[in-house]
Protein backbone atom coordinates (compact mmCIF):
# COMPACT_ATOMS: atom_id res chain seq x y z
CA UNK A 1 0.00 0.00 0.00
CA UNK A 2 2.86 2.41 0.78
CA UNK A 3 4.12 2.14 -2.80
CA UNK A 4 0.69 2.83 -4.25
CA UNK A 5 0.26 5.93 -2.09
CA UNK A 6 3.76 7.04 -3.02
CA UNK A 7 2.98 6.60 -6.71
CA UNK A 8 -0.17 8.68 -6.40
CA UNK A 9 1.71 11.48 -4.62
CA UNK A 10 4.48 11.43 -7.22
CA UNK A 11 2.02 11.47 -10.11
CA UNK A 12 -0.08 14.20 -8.48
CA UNK A 13 3.00 16.42 -8.15
CA UNK A 14 3.80 15.82 -11.82
CA UNK A 15 0.27 16.60 -12.95
CA UNK A 16 0.15 19.68 -10.74
CA UNK A 17 3.41 21.00 -12.23
CA UNK A 18 2.12 20.31 -15.73
CA UNK A 19 -1.27 21.99 -15.33
CA UNK A 20 -0.06 24.94 -13.23
CA UNK A 21 3.22 25.74 -14.98
CA UNK A 22 3.25 23.65 -18.14
CA UNK A 23 6.32 21.80 -16.87
CA UNK A 24 6.74 18.17 -17.88
CA UNK A 25 9.94 17.63 -15.85
CA UNK A 26 8.27 15.62 -13.06
CA UNK A 27 6.13 13.63 -15.49
CA UNK A 28 9.19 12.87 -17.61
CA UNK A 29 11.00 11.54 -14.52
CA UNK A 30 7.98 9.70 -13.11
CA UNK A 31 8.99 6.20 -14.25
CA UNK A 32 12.60 6.51 -13.13
CA UNK A 33 11.61 8.02 -9.77
CA UNK A 34 8.92 5.40 -9.17
CA UNK A 35 11.22 2.52 -10.12
CA UNK A 36 13.87 3.66 -7.63
CA UNK A 37 11.34 3.30 -4.82
CA UNK A 38 9.94 0.06 -6.19
CA UNK A 39 13.35 -1.60 -6.47
CA UNK A 40 14.30 -0.43 -2.99
CA UNK A 41 11.11 -2.03 -1.66
CA UNK A 42 11.78 -5.19 -3.68
CA UNK A 43 15.29 -5.40 -2.26
CA UNK A 44 13.97 -4.94 1.28
CA UNK A 45 11.39 -7.66 0.75
CA UNK A 46 14.06 -10.03 -0.57
CA UNK A 47 16.40 -9.15 2.31
CA UNK A 48 13.76 -9.79 4.98
CA UNK A 49 12.69 -13.04 3.32
CA UNK A 50 16.24 -14.31 3.00
CA UNK A 51 17.00 -13.35 6.60
CA UNK A 52 13.85 -14.57 8.37
CA UNK A 53 12.55 -17.58 6.46
CA UNK A 54 13.99 -21.05 6.70
CA UNK A 55 14.66 -22.85 3.47
CA UNK A 56 14.61 -26.66 3.36
CA UNK A 57 17.40 -26.81 0.80
CA UNK A 58 19.74 -24.39 2.63
CA UNK A 59 23.23 -25.68 3.27
CA UNK A 60 24.78 -25.44 6.75
CA UNK A 61 26.85 -22.51 5.45
CA UNK A 62 23.74 -20.68 4.21
CA UNK A 63 21.98 -21.24 7.54
CA UNK A 64 24.95 -19.81 9.44
CA UNK A 65 25.15 -16.79 7.13
CA UNK A 66 21.43 -16.24 7.70
CA UNK A 67 21.85 -16.50 11.47
CA UNK A 68 24.85 -14.13 11.41
CA UNK A 69 22.96 -11.57 9.35
CA UNK A 70 20.01 -11.59 11.73
CA UNK A 71 22.39 -11.28 14.68
CA UNK A 72 24.07 -8.31 13.00
CA UNK A 73 20.73 -6.56 12.55
CA UNK A 74 19.77 -7.18 16.17
CA UNK A 75 23.11 -5.92 17.50
CA UNK A 76 23.71 -2.97 15.17
CA UNK A 77 21.94 0.33 15.71
CA UNK A 78 22.63 1.31 12.08
CA UNK A 79 21.23 -1.94 10.63
CA UNK A 80 18.21 -2.00 12.94
CA UNK A 81 17.48 1.63 12.03
CA UNK A 82 17.76 0.80 8.32
CA UNK A 83 15.40 -2.14 8.82
CA UNK A 84 12.88 0.04 10.67
CA UNK A 85 13.02 2.83 8.08
CA UNK A 86 12.54 0.43 5.20
CA UNK A 87 9.79 -1.45 7.04
CA UNK A 88 7.67 1.68 7.40
CA UNK A 89 8.56 2.95 3.93
CA UNK A 90 10.48 6.01 5.13
CA UNK A 91 12.46 6.45 1.94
Amino acid sequence: MNLAVSDVRLLAAGLDAFYRRGSTDLLDRYTDDALKRIWRAEYFSWWMTSMLHTFADASPFQREVQRAELENVVNSRALSTALAENYVGAF
